[in-house]
């Protein structure tokens, strides 16, 4: 059996400092908090302090340890990042109190007492459209059914759907001052 390495641990931290370093650039590690960096030492000081020298040079199992540590370090950080937008979404839902939250329905405001009744205004639109761009805006936009619900009570695909939505969009777009003159109480 070899004996134990005979130098001190800041000894072999002076030599072998820039393993990090390297680990670091090879694995794409931007560590504005020198996070990784104080990771990477603890690995090494781990290694120095675990090290077997039957089971080969301390270079590779210092490679071996600061890599494997900075790579779990970067799998905890991205999961910890997910979880928290997962977070975010969460609660900018329950703020915003929309209809869907991925697969989580939330209630709609209470369209009790909004009406839509300018009929010149909604006979100026439909008048632009086509029959398939105005089950859209009717659908769609007036009673607030999904692109899906409108896709299985048409007997269409989504994407026919969507691609109505999509015309009715650029036949307003250069209308849009128009219709909201029309619309608006003057």
């Amino acid at each position: 059996m070899t004996e134990k390495v005979s130098m001190t641990f800041e000894e072999i931290f002076k030599q072998n400092e820039k393993r990090i370093h390297y680990h670091m650039l090879k694995l794409g590690i931007n560590d504005p908090h020198r996070e990784f960096y104080v990771e990477g030492l603890y690995a090494m000081w781990a290694a120095y302090k675990k090290y077997d020298p039957d089971k080969g040079p301390l270079a590779t199992y210092f490679n071996y340890t600061i890599r494997n540590r900075l790579i779990d370090m970067i799998r905890t950080k991205t999961r910890e990042e997910c979880n928290q937008k997962k977070i975010i979404k969460h609660e900018l839902c329950e703020v915003d109190n929309g209809n869907s939250c991925g697969t989580l329905k939330l209630p709609m405001i209470d369209s009790a007492g909004i009406t839509i009744e300018d009929n010149t205004f909604w006979q100026n639109v439909k008048s632009k459209l086509s029959e398939n761009q105005w089950k859209w805006v009717q659908l769609f936009i007036i009673e607030g059914m999904s692109m899906q619900e409108i896709a299985q009570q048409e007997g269409v695909s989504t994407d026919a759907v969507k691609s109505w939505g999509r015309e009715v969009r650029k036949k307003l777009k250069g209308e849009g001052e128009y219709l909201e003159s029309l619309y608006s109480p003057s």
